[in-house]
C-alpha cells in the first residue's frame, strides 16, 4: 500500500472511531464524571499505542500525540464531551506546562545558549579545530559516546549539550543528524541509571527510601548497577557498531545518504552558522563549562548541600549524594542555565565577538529553536497523564503480581518485559520504576541476590522502554539536540534498541538462575559482539568509513 493510500486508511479510521465516539457520547452523562469503566484495565494503555502507532504510520507527531490524548480523555470521561474537552485542556495540556515550566525555562535557556555560542563563530572554530583532529567518522561517533558518557549529571543537560557540541563535528564527517541522535538518545539515560550521582539516582534512592530492602535507597542502586544489563549493553552495542562500521535497518539508508550524497536529515532551520570570525574553540568549550558546573551546583543548592535545604526537608548540607537525592533538576537546572545565560553574555562580549546588541538577537533565535521540542513535550506528558489516570499503573501492578507465582526464577526477565512496555507505552521512566519498585520489593525476600536483579531488571526496563519510546522526554531532547525530525528518530533508533533489548532479555534469563553479575555481564557481551557480527554479514556492505 501506497503511503498515500496508507494515510487516507488511517484518516477514515479516525473519522470512524470519531463518529462512533460522538455516537457513544449521545448517551453519557455531562453531569458529574463518573469513574470510567476502563480503569485499571488494558484499554489504560490504548491511548499511548494509537498515538505511538500513528506517529509511526504517519510520520508525524503533533497530531498523533494529540489524537492519544483524546482517546485517553475519552475513556476517562467515559465519552461525555463537554467533560473530556474539560479534561484534555485542565487535567492534560494546562497541567502539563505548569508540572513542566522549570524545563521549559531551561530548554529556552539552552536554545539561547546554543543561538550565543553559534553566533559567536566557537561552534565553527570547534567543527574545523575536530577536522584536523577528529579524522574519521569512527572517532567522531566514538568522541560522541565518550562526551556523552562524561555528562551524567542529568539526561536532559546530557542531550542538548552533547548535541551542540558534537553536530559540527559529525556534520563534518558526513554522519547523519539521525545517527547523531541516536547516540545522543543510547548515552543520555543509560549512563544516568548507572551513575551514583545523578538525579536519576537521587529519583530511585527516592522511590525504594522508606521499602523494607535490607538497605538503603542509594545503596540498592548501587548494588543493581552490574545487572544493569540494558545500560551496560548499550555501550557495547555502539562501540561495536561503530567500530565494525555498518549501519542496518532504516538507518543504513540515512547514513548512505549522508556519507555519499551530503544529505544528513538536518532540519531546515538547524543548519549551523559560521558566526564571527574572531571566534575561537574556547569560545564553545568555555560555555560549555560555565553551564556544566552552575547547573550542577545549581541542582546542588536546591537539594541543600550549602545548608539551605529549598523544600525544607532533610538536611543535606556536604552530603553530596543526599544533596542530588533532595534536589528537583526542573528548578536546579533553571538555576543553573540562568546564571550561565549572564555569565555567557558577558564573556562572549568581554571577548569583543558579539556586540551587546547581537547577543540579544540571540534571545528569540534561541527560543523559536526550541518551540518544536517544547510543542512536543506538552502533548507527551500530557497523554501520560491520561494514562496515569486510567489507572495504567494498577492495570499492570496487578499482572506483576499473578506472575509473581509461578514464574519466581524467571521473574527478572518478565519484570523486564513489563518494565519496557509499561515504559515505552507512557513514555517515562521514572514513572516505570515508581510503579514498579514497591512491587519488585515486595515479591523477593530484602537483602536476597534476587532482589538486586529484579530490582536491575525493572531499571533496565524503564530505560529501555524510554529509550524506544515516541513520547519519551528524553527521546524528544535527543531529536532536539541533534536538531533531526522526531518521529524518524524514533523509527531509525528502534531496530538498534530491540537488538540490545533482546540480549538483555536474555542476560536476565540467566541472572535467574546465576546470580553472578561478572559472568552474566561477560555472557551479554559475547552475545551483543556475535549479534553484531551476524547483522554484519547479513547487511552486505558497509556504510561508514
Amino acid at each position: 500500500m501506497s503511503t498515500s493510500r496508507t494515510r487516507r486508511a488511517v484518516t477514515a479510521v479516525l473519522a470512524a472511531a470519531a463518529c462512533m465516539a460522538l455516537a457513544v457520547t449521545a448517551f453519557a452523562s455531562d453531569g458529574e464524571a463518573p469513574v470510567s469503566g476502563m480503569y485499571a484495565t488494558f484499554w489504560a494503555l490504548v491511548p499511548p499505542i494509537v498515538a505511538i502507532a500513528l506517529a509511526l504510520i504517519t510520520k508525524e507527531a503533533y497530531s498523533s500525540l494529540f489524537v492519544g490524548i483524546l482517546v485517553g480523555a475519552l475513556f476517562q470521561c467515559n465519552f461525555a464531551p463537554v467533560a473530556t474537552l474539560d479534561t484534555i485542556v485542565s487535567d492534560g495540556l494546562v497541567s502539563a506546562i505548569e508540572g513542566n515550566a522549570g524545563i521549559f525555562l531551561f530548554l529556552v535557556l539552552l536554545g539561547i545558549i546554543v543561538a550565543l555560542v553559534n553566533a559567536s563563530g566557537g561552534s565553527a572554530a570547534f567543527g574545523r579545530w575536530a577536522e584536523k583532529n577528529i579524522r574519521t567518522r569512527v572517532g567522531a561517533m566514538l568522541a560522541t559516546f565518550v562526551l556523552g558518557v562524561l555528562i551524567f549529571i542529568d539526561d536532559y543537560f546530557n542531550c542538548l549539550t552533547v548535541g551542540s557540541v558534537m553536530r559540527p563535528v559529525t556534520d563534518g564527517h558526513k554522519i547523519s543528524r539521525q545517527k547523531l541522535a541516536y547516540l545522543i538518545d543510547a548515552t543520555a539515560a543509560p549512563v544516568c541509571m548507572i551513575a551514583p550521582v545523578s538525579s536519576w539516582a537521587a529519583a530511585v534512592s527516592g522511590v525504594a527510601a522508606d521499602l523494607d530492602t535490607g538497605v538503603s535507597g542509594i545503596e540498592l542502586f548501587i548494588q543493581a548497577i552490574p545487572y544493569n544489563f540494558y545500560s551496560l549493553l548499550t555501550f557495547v552495542f555502539i562501540i561495536g557498531l561503530a567500530v565494525m562500521k555498518f549501519d542496518y535497518g532504516p538507518m543504513q539508508l540515512h547514513e548512505m545518504n549522508a556519507r555519499m550524497k551530503g544529505q544528513l536529515g538536518a532540519l531546515e532551520d538547524s543548519k549551523t552558522e559560521e558566526g564571527s570570525a574572531k571566534g575561537k574553540v574556547m569560545d564553545l568549550i568555555i560555555p560549555v563549562i560555565i553551564l556544566f558546573v552552575l547547573c550542577t551546583v545549581g541542582m546542588l543548592y536546591v537539594g541543600g548541600f550549602f545548608g539551605v535545604d529549598a523544600w525544607g526537608g532533610t538536611e543535606c548540607a556536604g552530603d553530596f549524594i543526599a544533596a542530588f537525592g533532595n534536589t528537583d533538576a526542573f528548578i536546579g537546572l533553571p538555576w543553573g542555565g540562568l546564571l550561565s545565560l549572564i555569565l555567557i553574555v558577558i564573556y562572549l562580549v568581554a571577548r569583543r565577538v558579539l556586540s551587546f546588541r547581537e547577543a540579544m538577537a540571540c534571545v528569540p533565535k534561541g527560543f523559536i529553536a526550541m518551540v518544536p521540542p517544547i510543542t512536543i513535550l506538552t502533548l507527551a506528558v500530557s497523554l501520560k497523564s491520561m494514562t496515569s489516570a486510567l489507572g495504567a499503573d494498577v492495570f499492570v501492578r496487578d499482572v506483576m503480581y499473578g506472575a509473581s507465582g509461578f514464574l519466581y526464577a524467571l521473574l527478572p526477565a518478565v519484570i523486564f518485559i513489563v518494565a519496557c512496555l509499561l515504559a515505552f507505552a507512557s513514555g517515562t521512566s521514572w514513572g516505570t520504576f515508581g510503579i514498579l519498585i514497591p512491587i519488585v520489593t515486595a515479591v523477593f525476600e530484602p537483602g536476597s541476590a534476587l532482589l538486586t536483579v529484579g530490582i536491575s531488571a525493572c531499571l533496565a526496563g524503564a530505560v529501555c522502554g524510554d529509550h524506544c519510546s515516541p513520547i519519551s522526554d528524553t527521546t524528544i531532547m535527543a531529536s532536539a539536540g541533534a536538531q533531526c525530525d522526531h518521529v524518524t528518530h524514533v523509527s531509525t533508533q528502534l531496530p538498534y534498541a530491540i537488538t540490545v533489548a533482546a540480549v538483555s532479555f536474555v542476560c536476565f534469563i540467566i541472572a535467574g538462575f546465576v546470580q553472578n553479575a561478572v559472568i552474566c555481564l561477560a555472557l551479554g557481551a559475547v552475545l551483543t559482539v556475535g549479534v553484531l557480527l551476524v547483522l554484519r554479514s547479513m547487511s552486505g556492505r558497509e556504510t561508514s568509513r
